[in-house]
């Protein structure tokens, strides 16, 4: 290349595409790395070692296995497979942050400099780090959209005059409880807020509140929030199961903004429990 004046110059290199998953637990990395496959992408997984399933590393051609307190080693990694993008899928589970995982240098000045160790502080100051690097931190539904509900019932079976309610009750308990990044689901029963889900997760709320409802009806109501690119909603067979033995047979969701895993299975296990779900626009 010559510049204005005679000046020989080497062209830059080109700037770093390459999609990164970094993969927590579930299913959610695996559908990911499917879908990106099928698009002709062989993305680099970054595997966290306490959350990641062990079958990851067969599903493509390369996959880093680190552990959550090895931040340093991941932006080094990061960089050195030119990557462009990442993708954030899989749960992991915030008490993690609380066990005996030692951290390093990075991660400890990180969580230091944070006045809160909430969920929205925590990976946000994750994706904040990773822009710095000139890394794009992408939609976590990017390649899934087929899988966020459009807004109506998706079961045969409609919300009742007291599950309306009850919905309409909770959506609004949530979205605050979701402002304050306290969680992102409660359990409701009779317009009356039986459980709110924290760090122990939807299911685990969900069997508390059966726990405290005494065999009462129960309402569950999950919402989304607005960046995402992380901590986006999932259901999978597993809730439906976990509400049917909880006595819990109405599911209001965010339509547009819930990932529903296996959908097709999801909704005929809801229809044999006789449990109802909404997305809600």
């Amino acid at each position: 290349m010559i510049e204005p004046g005679g000046l020989q110059t080497q062209p830059s290199p080109a700037t770093p595409t390459r999609l990164a998953i970094i993969a927590g637990n579930g299913r959610f990395p695996f559908l990911v790395i499917e879908a990106a496959r099928e698009q002709g992408m062989d993305p680099v997984v970054f595997a966290i070692r306490e959350e990641a399933s062990p079958a990851l590393a067969s599903e493509v051609s390369t996959c880093h296995w680190l552990s959550l307190g090895e931040l340093a080693r991941l932006f080094e990694l990061l960089k050195s497979e030119r990557i462009g993008r990442v993708l954030l899928a899989g749960q992991v589970k915030h008490v993690q942050l609380y066990s005996s995982i030692p951290p390093d240098g990075l991660v400890r000045g990180a969580l230091d400099s944070l006045e809160r160790k909430n969920t929205d502080a925590l990976i946000g100051a994750f994706v904040q780090m990773l822009e710095a690097q000139g890394i794009q931190v992408v939609d976590s539904t990017l390649f899934l959209k087929p899988l966020l509900p459009e807004p109506g019932t998706l079961t045969r079976r409609g919300l009742d005059e007291h599950e309306a309610a009850d919905v309409e009750y909770g959506h609004e308990i949530a979205r605050q409880i979701a402002a304050l990044d306290i969680g992102q689901t409660v359990v409701v029963a009779d317009r009356a807020c039986v459980a709110v889900e924290a760090m122990e997760g939807t299911d685990a709320a969900i069997e508390r509140a059966a726990r405290l409802g005494n065999g009462r009806r129960l309402t569950v109501v999950k919402v989304s929030k607005t960046d995402m690119r992380f901590d986006v909603p999932v259901v999978g067979l597993k809730t439906i199961q976990v509400m049917d033995r909880a006595n819990a047979r109405a599911l209001a969701i965010d339509a547009g903004r819930t990932l529903l895993f296996e959908r097709q299975r999801l909704i005929e296990e809801a229809d044999r429990c006789g449990v109802t779900i909404v997305a809600i626009g």
